[in-house]
């Protein structure tokens, strides 16, 4: 059973970083042969037995070891084929089983939790494994599940399914601590949340020292190992660390050449690493590096080349020989679909590419930092005043040229774009009026905006942010609440949903102290 399942989960991490066809297919067959092999496992009932559980909730507590390992590894089966199945087909009918398939392994995970904390639960001789599944299970459900904004999170509870962060955090904490087959899983999703997750769909506030305490242990026993020299580049990069987090990554390029999905990974922070450094030339030779070589995203890719194409000088040569307009204009028929749905960030990428296909079109003033800004990279370079005030430079330069150029119809969101990534260098330099006012400019001109809409909520939320971090909580969910209610349809939604989500989970858990008061957006 955990030879089958562990061999297919492998090609299925394989077929998530390739994206290919036929990667897909293979792990889906070879996922859908453990499964098999793991009911061949599982209790067997007869007719009346089936009936019996129609009627009363199945009992695992006369299960043998066997059995209930075989039904853990069933749920871990269940949920993996779930993902490909999304992946695979678009259609309705393939998302309906998709989504039964979730739906029993979320049951199946909590019966077998039960089990756990029943008093006739008896210990086999590999309890530890079987206990390490069920944690890594209930604590990725909880953990993924209330990080979900709340209007999702209502219709998933109204179909049985419910999250709680702190009970999955402790789930997945007690299994990586665990000596059991899963401990390294439980390491990865944690190391994801406080990396990743918590980062990008939060308030740029990760658990970094969490994340170092869990990766020393593995990073001492497999010096060499390029997920963990990965997640060590991310952490120096989260630390601010920018200089030691390239030689992470390139480190974890030259650790194995099987995968070079591992190398596309460190591309893509590589290629951030070099926009913090504002070196726009090496930020463009990962581009497009990875334009070559990666399929996850052409369209995102492009978008990036020609973003640090329009940074170049004019004493700069462009050593690939590519025209800026011309890569912009390409990125929207590079459009991708996975499980039915564009990729966000190549649906945004596509609607600020649309203004170079007409025949005499307006420059974008700053790509790449706004880019930045969608995966929360300004919250980097906070750490390092060097490198804000570096950023902030270049976004008045900007805002000078901005200024100096003919009127366009467009000329509010571009301002207004300046304005918000130039509110949150100034957060994080201490300029905390300038921020206030930075911010405040474009709630006030909403109404100039002609597409860029997304500006005005995720304005919204950085000031409530801003209010936060000054200890002005009512304020601040005042705000938060107006951004989640008062705007839709806007590009990044989805993402800047978690957010509000992640800030109203801190406003709402942290004590009062105290409130101080100001004209601003809330009134």
């Amino acid at each position: 059973m955990y030879h089958a399942l562990t061999y297919a989960t492998i090609l299925e991490m394989q077929a998530m970083m390739t994206f290919d066809p036929q990667d897909i297919l293979n792990a889906g067959n070879t996922m859908k042969e453990a499964q098999a092999t793991c009911q061949r496992f599982r209790k067997k009932s007869t007719v009346a037995d089936s009936i019996n559980n129609l009627v009363h909730r199945q009992s695992l507590e006369h299960f043998t070891e066997e059995e209930i390992h075989a039904e853990i590894c069933y749920a871990e089966c269940l949920l993996q084929r779930a993902a490909l199945t999304f992946l695979q087909d678009e259609n309705m009918v393939s998302f309906i089983k998709g989504g039964i398939k979730v739906r029993n392994s979320y049951q199946t995970y909590r019966e077998l939790d039960s089990l756990i904390q029943s008093p006739h639960y008896v210990k086999g001789e590999n309890h530890l494994h079987f206990e390490g599944g069920v944690k890594l299970g209930v604590g990725a459900f909880n953990l993924t599940l209330s990080m979900f904004p709340a209007r999702i999170l209502r219709l998933l509870e109204f179909v049985g399914f419910s999250g709680n962060k702190e009970h999955g955090l402790l789930q997945l904490q007690e299994g990586a601590s665990s000596y059991s087959f899963r401990s390294v899983l439980c390491t990865m999703l944690l190391l994801c949340y406080h990396t990743f997750m918590t980062f990008v769909l939060g308030t740029g506030k990760g658990n970094v020292e969490e994340a170092e305490k869990l990766l020393k242990p593995y990073l001492a026993r497999y010096p060499k190992g390029a997920i963990f020299l990965f997640f060590a580049g991310r952490i120096e990069t989260l630390k601010g660390n920018i200089d030691a987090a390239v030689h992470r990554y390139e480190e974890c390029c030259e650790a194995q050449q099987y995968w070079k999905q591992f190398h596309h990974m460190c591309y893509w922070e590589l290629m951030w690493c070099f926009t913090y450094k504002r070196q726009w030339k090496m930020a463009f030779f990962y581009a497009d590096l990875l334009s070559k070589e990666n399929t996850w995203s052409k369209a995102t890719y492009i978008y990036m080349k020609a973003a640090y194409l329009s940074m170049f000088g004019p004493d700069d040569c462009n050593p690939f020989g590519d025209s800026e307009v011309e890569l912009f204009r390409i990125v929207p028929s590079l459009k991708l679909k996975i499980a039915g749905k564009s990729l966000p960030t190549e649906k945004f990428a596509i609607r600020k590419a649309r203004r170079y296909l007409s025949s005499n079109p307006i420059p974008l003033p700053v790509p790449p930092l706004e880019m930045m800004y969608i995966w929360n990279g300004y919250a980097v370079i906070g750490k390092c005043p060097n490198l804000t005030e570096g950023m902030l430079e270049t976004l008045n330069e900007a805002e000078e040229a901005l200024a100096r150029s003919s009127a366009t119809e467009l000329l509010a969101d571009d301002r207004c774009v300046i304005k918000l990534l130039k509110g949150l260098c100034f957060k994080h330099l201490g300029k905390i009026s300038e921020a206030e006012d930075h911010f405040n400019y474009i709630y006030l001109n909403e109404k100039k905006i002609k597409y860029d809409h997304y500006l005005i909520p995720n304005a919204l939320l950085e000031l409530a942010i801003l209010y936060l971090d000054q200890d002005r909580r009512e304020e601040a969910i005042k705000l938060l609440e107006k951004a989640k209610q008062n705007y839709k349809n806007y590009s990044m939604e989805t993402r800047t949903h978690f957010r509000i989500q992640a800030a109203l989970h801190q406003a709402k858990s942290a004590p009062e102290n105290g409130m101080h008061c100001g004209a601003s957006a809330v009134s």
